[in-house]
């Protein structure tokens, strides 16, 4: 059986690096996870691309859970708190 056939699309995002970010934090909760369509995303702005997340069918629920704390974390933290470094 071909193994791509037993993945399932856990987020759909429009670059490389988001989808990287979003496989690190997957890998770390113990969840394999791989991108898909990076040579297409981003290439041209009329017909933009989109990088796939996939992860194993039966992580998927799990992985959807670790999606949602990430969007919990991100939307919890105060902006005014984070050093961005000096302005030009």
């Amino acid at each position: 059986m071909n193994e791509r056939q037993n993945l399932a699309v856990v987020a759909a995002v429009p670059t490389e690096p988001e989808a990287t970010l979003i496989v690190g934090e997957l890998t770390q909760r113990g969840i394999r996870a791989v991108t898909d369509g990076v040579y297409t995303a981003g290439h041209w702005a009329i017909a933009p691309g989109v990088v796939r997340v996939l992860v194993n069918k039966d992580d998927l629920d799990r992985a959807k859970e670790v999606m949602a704390a990430m969007h919990t974390e991100r939307d919890n933290i105060d902006w005014s708190q984070v050093d961005v470094g000096e302005g030009e």
